[in-house]
């Protein structure tokens, strides 16, 4: 694909990177359940790809390396998307965690943060606490 398959029509950029990683991530423990397919089809129409684009990313996805944000906001909702690839099935294996740690670390979380990130996620995601107020939350904790 060209880089201008990563462009929607108002002309923003797509971050082919981050959908890569939430594709990494459904693949984490083997497999792509077909939740986790659902929701990689839900967010790649959210960045603006279609359907015959998310599928041909997901059959041709290999190991890229991880470009994180540099806003501390992007960096959430990076984490966020991973997170919620990871609860698809409600069950958080160990694989799953590792990666999303890994994300966490790449992305310049410092240790005494992660921990408490993750289980602000992964709760607020089951509970269907909205992203924006999630990022509130662990801006007025953290930061």
């Amino acid at each position: 694909m060209s880089f201008s398959d990563f462009l929607t029509s108002g002309g923003k950029r797509i971050c082919k990177d981050h959908f890569v990683n939430l594709v990494q991530v459904a693949r984490s423990d083997g497999k792509i359940s077909d939740e986790q397919m659902k929701i990689l089809h839900k967010k790649g129409r959210k960045f603006g790809l279609t359907d015959p684009e998310i599928d041909k990313f997901i059959q041709t996805e290999s190991g890229h390396s991880y470009n994180p944000p540099y806003s501390l906001r992007g960096k959430f909702v990076h984490l966020y998307n991973i997170a919620d690839i990871i609860l698809d099935d409600e069950i958080i294996a160990e694989g799953e965690r590792k990666v999303i740690r890994k994300f966490a670390i790449e992305a310049g979380f410092s240790d005494h943060v992660i921990d408490g990130l993750l289980e602000m996620l992964f709760e607020g995601i089951t509970n269907g606490v909205p992203e924006e107020k999630l990022f509130k939350e662990f801006k007025k904790k953290y930061f």
